[in-house]
């Protein structure tokens, strides 16, 4: 997987995991009621990042990010000090 922008520094790019849209009940959600996903896919690294790296999940703040569009894609811009943590 790979992104078309190439962070700089302790930045991280990543793709922004899809909200739930059902319940385990099997009842659809509507748009206003979907939580914020704080997961993401990393795409990409800058050469300061040490604990992340492509391909990872990571948790994030949810309010941290810089979103970026291109194309259908929706990346997201994340210093790594906003990383929480990635998921095993």
């Amino acid at each position: 997987m790979s992104s078309p922008i190439k962070p700089l520094g302790d930045r991280v790019v990543a793709i922004r995991e899809k909200a739930v849209e059902k319940t385990a009940s099997g009842l659809y959600l509507p748009e206003q009621a979907k939580e914020k996903p704080v997961t993401a896919t990393v795409t990409a690294i800058g050469s300061d990042v040490k604990d992340v790296k492509v391909g990872d999940k990571i948790l994030y703040k949810e309010y941290s990010t810089t979103e970026v569009k291109l194309g259908d894609d929706e990346h997201l811009i994340v210093k790594e000090e906003d990383v929480l943590g990635v998921v095993a």
